[in-house]
């Protein structure tokens, strides 16, 4: 199989599978499965720039994911007037000032001779910090949470144009992985990881308990779709009710295929724009040069190259990919749930094996590993129960056979285990090596 047909015939036969599900299954099934695995080709892309270009190992990637889908929340979702007479300025007043104090305590280390004054110094701008900001903050907290607590207690967003909120959700998780580059990249790759899992969980648990900003466990539903429609809107629509019996089909599915393809389609758009920046920037002297540097250190640096300022421009910039994918799976889904992220086996082994499955170090691998992956954990979801049907046919009913028919979903686990295992016995590098380059 020479190198320019390989990709060919397996994006072709992963698109045979996704044809299958809707002729022999749904078309709305085939619809759902493929805009998860594009978002989800999004985010393995920004971990394979992590990982396949300078080696960083990232296990919290789930935060940064999060942080995409908050920036939904915040930026597109309705504006919430109510609770911002209540108390949303003077939350935004404690956030700066407590910024403030930080900011003035880091000054401090560094700009004062004496390590003494340096203690005293510090610890007073941390108490007075501190009293500070709980004194503006806590109160302004309660009044925004007290604002319909049922349907709302939180800040609310700006009204603004969803696609806005996926540059937004770029730039929170870009800012989030600086922060968080600048106290980590200094780590050997094991600490690194277990540092970039503990910061993401500490990112979730924020938006968990922080009701005032995202509704915390309550979740925010019935996020703006734009552009869009809602199913409701075009089951309402004469022109749309027309077209879907002039061909037969009953409106609400005729609805909701609608929509799953509008959203395949922009997410479709946003992953090859995406791959096109990516492939650019590996085939430029920069990546050539990120390579250098994943490979051996030492002789990069040797050559004159800044290790730790190219780790973190990848650092930011997969984060920030990463954050994209985030806020497109909250637009499609129509749901932000802060819990929901705290879920390390979807949202970090998941990304992970399909990096790896695909073939670090290049972005079509990636992208194949997300398409495989994501087909496989959804299908066995319900093929594993009626499999498991036909296996205990002969068992007669009761808690035996009822236990292994509801466990039989558990199924997807060692199904995806046993498929990388696989690959990775036949395909050391995956199914799509990164290619070699002069």
């Amino acid at each position: 199989m020479t190198r320019l047909n390989r990709p060919l015939i397996y994006f072709a036969v992963i698109g045979l599978l996704y044809l299958s599900i809707g002729i022999l299954q749904s078309w709305m099934l085939a619809l759902t499965v493929l805009n998860d695995a594009l978002i989800a080709a999004v985010m393995a892309l920004g971990v394979n720039m992590m990982w396949g270009y300078a080696g960083l190992f990232n296990i919290g990637i789930s935060g940064f994911f999060a942080l995409g889908g908050l920036a939904v929340v915040l930026v597109s979702n309705s504006a919430n007037l109510e609770a911002w007479n209540a108390g949303t300025p003077r939350i935004l007043l404690s956030l700066l000032c407590g910024g403030a104090f930080v900011f003035g305590g880091v000054a401090a280390y560094r700009k004062l001779p004496s390590a003494w004054l340096r203690v005293v110094v510090i610890l007073l701008l941390t108490g007075l910090g501190w009293a500070t900001f709980e004194y503006v903050y806590t109160p302004a907290v309660e009044a925004v949470e007290a604002v319909n607590p049922a349907s709302a207690g939180n800040i609310g967003g700006m009204g603004l144009p969803v696609p806005l909120a996926w540059f937004v959700g770029a730039g929170f998780a870009a800012f989030a992985a600086w922060v968080v580059a600048k106290i980590a990249l200094g780590l050997r790759s094991d600490y690194l990881a277990i540092a970039t899992l503990g910061i993401g969980q500490i990112i979730i648990s924020v938006m968990k308990n922080e009701i005032w900003l995202d509704r915390g466990v309550k979740d925010v539903y019935d996020l703006h779709r734009w552009p869009v429609p809602k199913e409701v809107n075009l089951q309402n629509a004469d022109w749309f009710i027309a077209a879907a019996h002039s061909m037969g089909i009953d409106v609400r599915t005729a609805s909701a295929l609608f929509v799953g393809i509008c959203f395949a389609l922009i997410s479709a758009t946003v992953l090859v724009f995406l791959l096109t920046l990516a492939e650019t920037s590996l085939n430029s002297p920069w990546g050539r040069m990120m390579r250098a540097i994943r490979d051996n250190e030492v002789a990069a640096e040797a050559m004159g190259k800044d290790v730790k300022k190219r780790h973190l421009q990848i650092f930011v910039l997969g984060s920030a990919v990463v954050g994209i994918g985030g806020a497109l799976y909250a637009v499609f889904h129509g749901i932000f749930s802060p819990h929901s992220y705290d879920d390390p086996l979807r949202y970090t082994f998941l990304i992970w094996a399909m990096v790896i499955l695909g073939g670090s170090g290049n972005n079509f691998g990636s992208t194949l590993g997300a398409l495989v992956v994501m087909l496989i954990w959804i299908q066995a979801e319900s093929l594993g129960p009626a499999l498991m049907h036909l296996i205990t046919a002969h068992l007669s009913d009761g808690p035996l056979k009822s236990q292994l028919i509801n466990s039989a979903v558990q199924i997807r686990l060692p199904l995806v285990g046993i498929v990388l295992i696989a690959v990775l016995r036949f395909s050391p590098r995956g199914l799509l090596p990164e290619r070699s380059r002069n």
